[in-house]
């Protein structure tokens, strides 16, 4: 009697594993995290971009105090003392062959320091910190200008191209090195 129960219980216990089996999902998929890039959003000429925050050192509102450098090309607005450092102020929309930046509430100072050159440069404002996912990375393409010397690489998101301005390729570059006139 006792070995009848006993097979009573192993088939109704196949039947719920059969059961289950019929009705059960599968494991949930492991999916990969998207890896973002963060991008400072800031504005030259009227035109926005974007570049790496691991590229600027420092936002900062325009010094109150610039003085002037005789024999410094037209984009090099000054030096400044920042927290007992003299640093060297560009009007990084003169450099790219605009306007002088117009002081406001708006202008800031994006500090750079790469391969020992350091220097603040003016632009119109800062929008803030943009994340895009690295698979939405395209080449750059049709960036007239100076500027499209600089751009490295942009990104398609929501229908809009945020080309991304490299400070590593300005601060290498020979004519940005070149300040005195």
């Amino acid at each position: 009697m006792a070995d009848t129960e006993s097979k009573k219980l192993i088939l109704l216990l196949r039947e719920i594993e059969e059961r289950c089996r019929k009705h059960a999902r599968g494991l949930p998929q492991q999916e990969e995290p998207i890896q973002f890039w963060e991008g400072l959003l800031f504005t030259v000429a009227g035109s926005q971009w974007v570049t790496s925050m691991t590229d600027v050192k420092e936002i900062l509102s325009l010094p109150a105090a610039i003085t002037a450098v005789p024999g410094t090309q037209i984009w090099v607005r000054g030096v400044a003392n920042i927290r007992g450092n003299l640093m060297p102020i560009i009007d990084l929309q003169v450099y790219l062959g605009g306007q002088r930046v117009k002081s406001g509430r708006r202008t800031r100072m994006l500090v750079i320091d790469h391969d020992g050159v350091f220097a603040g440069l003016l632009v119109e404002g800062v929008q803030g910190i943009k994340y895009f996912p690295e698979e939405f990375r395209t080449a750059a393409k049709g960036v007239a200008g100076a500027v499209g010397e600089y751009v490295e690489s942009s990104f398609v998101l929501e229908g809009k191209s945020w080309p991304v301005f490299s400070m590593r390729r300005l601060a290498a570059s020979d004519t940005f090195l070149m300040a005195a006139a």
